[in-house]
C-alpha cells in the first residue's frame, strides 16, 4: 500500500526555481573577540536553612493537641508506676529521671485550653511528688 500526501513519505522535488548563486553567506566578524561565557550564579534558596528548620516546627494544631494528650497520658502513666514503686518500697531512680524529663514537656501548650488545663493540673502533680521524693531522699 503506498501513501502519499502530506503526511506520507516526501518524494524528491525538482526544484524549478533557479539557485541564487550570489546570495551572501551568513559569517561572524573575525576581529571582534567572543565574550567568554558569563559564570553562571550559584543556586539562591528561597529562605535558606533558617525556613527549612522554620517549617519542620510548625505543626497542625490538630497534631499539637494529640501530642499534648499523650504527653498528659504518659505523665500520669509514669506517676502511677512511682506510686507502684513507693509502695513496693523500690522506687528506681531512672523512672525519677523520666519523669522529671517530661515535666519540662507539660508546660507547653496544645492550644487547645482544656487540655492545657488539665496539662497545668498534672504538672502539679509531678512536680509535687517530685519534690516529695527529694524531700524523703535528703
Amino acid at each position: 500500500m503506498r501513501i502519499s500526501g502530506p503526511n506520507g513519505p516526501a518524494a524528491p522535488a525538482s526544484s524549478t526555481a533557479p539557485r541564487r548563486s550570489n546570495a551572501t553567506a551568513f559569517s561572524l566578524p573575525q576581529d571582534e573577540a567572543a565574550a567568554p561565557p558569563a559564570a553562571a550564579g550559584g543556586v539562591r534558596t528561597v529562605g535558606g536553612i533558617e525556613a527549612l528548620i522554620a517549617l519542620q516546627g510548625v505543626e497542625a494544631p490538630e497534631e499539637r493537641r494529640r501530642r499534648a494528650v499523650k504527653r498528659g497520658h504518659t505523665a500520669l502513666d509514669l506517676l502511677d508506676e512511682m506510686k507502684l514503686g513507693l509502695l513496693s518500697g523500690r522506687l528506681e531512680p531512672a523512672m525519677l529521671l523520666r519523669l522529671k524529663t517530661l515535666a519540662g514537656g507539660l508546660k507547653d501548650l496544645s492550644g487547645d485550653p482544656r487540655i492545657d488545663q488539665v496539662l497545668a493540673e498534672i504538672d502539679l502533680r509531678v512536680e509535687v511528688e517530685l519534690a516529695k521524693v527529694e524531700t524523703a531522699a535528703g
